[in-house]
């Protein structure tokens, strides 16, 4: 699934585009739900039944809120709620952490139960948020219960954001799902955006991930501090573009049939502190537990010790949602601790320096938490952190020469590609060329073009396409 999902877009892409537009209006929802099944079922038959269970009952728990409001029976209505909520936190768990608890509970008594090996169904923790925030908005009363499952379905399922976000709330595609407009304009933006996720995933991600792979199968023990960073660097950079990548690509594809999905990543390595990299980086499930955890926990109204504590409970579930493994848990106490410290202890003395100093601070941070983030395993993510600073084999050796004298020029592109100067850049050069001229277009098509066949080529003849947020 993870080495084929692209080239699956490509190859039945423009048959689904042509089918949609010939459609009449009232059959567009119908073909978008089937081709959505039709990709989900390519990567994981079996767990489209799933699927098709998780709309059924969220889209009927839905019905009984809505109805339960308009009798005057906010209790009853809240009890629904509920049920969607265990029902759905009781899917996610039962797949995604049942041996993670096993294994857990072998480790502290000692026993030695059997692993269930459940296999993971793609993309559950994106359209089990997705479900939930349905029936929390609508018990809510902040949108209306759907009255069309066929609607619904195609929100949960939709192709672009299935197995890998952002997570799309309903409420902001609502309106979407019955009346949209699709423009010219918006399907050559549409068209645009999605080549640029496929060009910052296939020819950037995966190229320096190949670098990151090298040096993480090295021994830490042996490992120079300088290769160590140089490979916390790539996958600094690997998961970025792989990542936001595929947002762009989610967030292309729905302008192509006439949604509009909002941004999930804004330049999150230009970041002046830990607390605005999470206002930059994964923005749609920073903004899901802020809205249906930390708000409603009391957020900052009730006293430093509560939003201490709501931080805490916050970061320890966003730990917990990426994976069924303690170096997730420990990630995200990581995190709480770094934005507890910014905002109660020297977060006013951190906006008091240099703009450039700010930005190494946080670099620093992320760079260390993506180490803790990147290995299942406790020992060898401690033993890789310490290697960075001179607990492997001196601080460089020919190799680590050797390994940035081969990637100092892609390491660039990188660097260059995680800020603005790209954008600005090519705005001024199309500025310059007049943006409505016959030369801006010809720009425009050859270097999307180029972007697409490299990609093509890439992907044809590479084995490695690792997609990291797949497995989430």
């Amino acid at each position: 699934m993870v080495f084929s999902s692209i080239l699956f877009m490509f190859r039945f892409l423009p048959l689904v585009l042509i089918l949609y537009y010939v459609a009449p209006v009232r059959f567009r929802n119908i073909i978008l739900f089937l081709f959505s099944l039709f990709f989900y079922a390519w990567g994981e038959p079996r767990y489209v039944f799933l699927m098709l269970c998780s709309i059924t009952v969220d889209y009927c728990i839905g019905k009984k809120i809505d109805g339960c409001r308009q009798a005057g029976n906010p209790s009853a209505a809240k009890r629904w709620m509920l049920a969607s909520v265990v029902y759905n936190l009781t899917v996610l768990g039962f797949f995604k952490y049942t041996d993670f608890l096993i294994g857990t509970v072998n480790a502290v008594l000692g026993t030695e139960i059997p692993l269930a090996g459940i296999p993971l169904p793609i993309g559950i923790s994106f359209f089990t948020f997705q479900t939930m925030s349905y029936t929390i908005d609508v018990y809510r009363g902040v949108t209306q219960a759907q009255t069309s499952w066929l609607n619904y379905g195609t929100y949960v399922s939709m192709f672009p954001q299935l197995i890998a976000g952002p997570i799309v709330q309903y409420k902001t595609i609502a309106r979407q799902l019955k009346e949209r407009r699709e423009t010219t304009d918006d399907f050559v933006a549409g068209i645009t955006r999605f080549l640029a996720g496929v060009g910052k995933k296939v020819l950037l991600a995966n190229n320096i991930g190949v670098l990151w792979d090298t040096i993480s199968a090295m021994e830490a023990s042996t490992l120079p501090a300088a290769t160590a960073w140089l490979g916390a660097i790539a996958y600094t950079f690997q998961i970025y573009f792989d990542f936001s990548g595929y947002s762009d690509m989610a967030i292309g594809l729905g302008k192509m049939f006439g949604f509009h999905f909002l941004e999930n990543f804004y330049y999150p390595y230009i970041s002046r502190s830990i607390t605005e990299f999470w206002r930059r980086w994964h923005i749609s499930l920073s903004s899901w537990f802020r809205e249906y955890v930390y708000i409603p926990l009391g957020g900052n109204r009730r006293g430093a010790a509560k939003q201490i504590r709501n931080i805490a409970v916050v970061w320890m579930l966003t730990g917990i949602w990426h994976g069924a493994s303690w170096n997730f848990v420990l990630w995200g106490v990581y995190y709480g601790i770094l934005l507890i410290l910014e905002k109660f202890v020297f977060g006013k003395a951190l906006k008091k320096l240099p703009g450039a100093l700010q930005n190494v601070y946080t670099l620093f941070f992320v760079v260390i938490g993506w180490m803790i983030f990147a290995f299942d395993n406790l020992g060898a993510g401690t033993g890789y952190v310490r290697a960075m600073f001179g607990g492997g084999a001196g601080f460089a050796d020919s190799n680590t020469i050797y390994l940035l004298y081969n990637y100092a020029v892609m390491l660039l592109v990188l660097i260059l590609g995680s800020t603005e100067l790209p954008k600005k850049a090519a705005a001024y050069i199309l500025k310059k060329a007049g943006e409505q001229s016959w030369a801006a277009t010809a720009l425009h098509c050859v270097f999307y073009a180029g972007v697409f066949l490299l990609s093509v080529a890439y992907l044809v003849d590479a084995s490695y396409n690792p997609f990291l947020y797949f497995r989430f």
